[in-house]
């Protein structure tokens, strides 16, 4: 599903060169549930934005399916996510303005789904991730994690490959954390969604089942638990 090939990321400001990668090979498989670990600046978030097209690699090559996102255009990357690719953020990222139902709806509206298809899934996804009864308040009158189990329903709203998730629970308390993997894992084994996660959050690693360790912006190490 996911190829990353010889991916480096240097930033460069004009008086100083950060190598945030230094060449990662890497294959996420449909289904995986996935933890990409390691340190502040290890290079986790920075390899977790270039697999979904919010960064570009300075070197390298990433393939989701058969397309080489680094080849598309700004425009062309836009629908390139819209389509494939469900992100879930440490701040939510919800639209204040917006209802639950709202926020989860607005992705299937870019795409131009209809009502109906729209209504269905909206409500089958926070039935999924149990918010039924929030479904009209809008994010300040929901908890945290209320707010964070929105912002999954709204990445799987628009039927994407996969969910990249950047420390999603780092904002979270204990049993918000806990229910909010208990619906993720829930989705990966029912739906076969595939999750990928940037986190040090160890409630996130003893959950995984995969985890991919990122060091200076190399992978240190690689392990699929039994």
């Amino acid at each position: 599903m996911i190829h990353v090939s010889n991916v480096t990321k240097t930033y460069d400001d004009g008086t100083i060169k950060v190598n945030a990668l230094r060449g990662i090979d890497l294959e996420i498989r449909e289904g995986e549930f996935t933890a990409i670990v390691g340190p502040s600046g290890s290079g986790k978030t920075t390899l977790l934005n270039i697999i979904g097209g919010l960064d570009s690699a300075t070197t390298g090559k990433i393939e989701i399916g058969s397309t080489d996102i680094s080849t598309l255009s700004e425009n062309e990357l836009i629908d390139f996510r819209l389509n494939h690719i469900g992100f879930v953020f440490q701040s939510y990222n919800l639209i204040p303005v917006l209802t639950a139902k709202e926020n989860v709806e607005f992705l299937m509206l870019l795409q131009k789904k209809s009502e109906e298809e729209r209504e269905k899934r909206t409500t089958k996804l926070l039935q999924a991730v149990g918010l039924a009864d929030q479904i009209n308040k809008k994010p300040n009158e929901m908890s945290g994690g209320q707010q964070q189990r929105v912002a999954v329903a709204r990445a799987l709203a628009s039927k994407p490959d996969f969910v990249l998730a950047d420390e999603p629970t780092a904002n979270l308390d204990s049993k918000s954390t806990a229910n909010l993997l208990d619906i993720m894992l829930e989705l990966n084994k029912q739906e076969n969604i595939t999750f990928v996660f940037s986190t040090h959050d160890q409630r996130v690693i003893d959950r995984a089942k995969r985890i991919i360790t990122v060091e200076d912006g190399q992978v240190l190490s690689d392990v699929t638990k039994g």
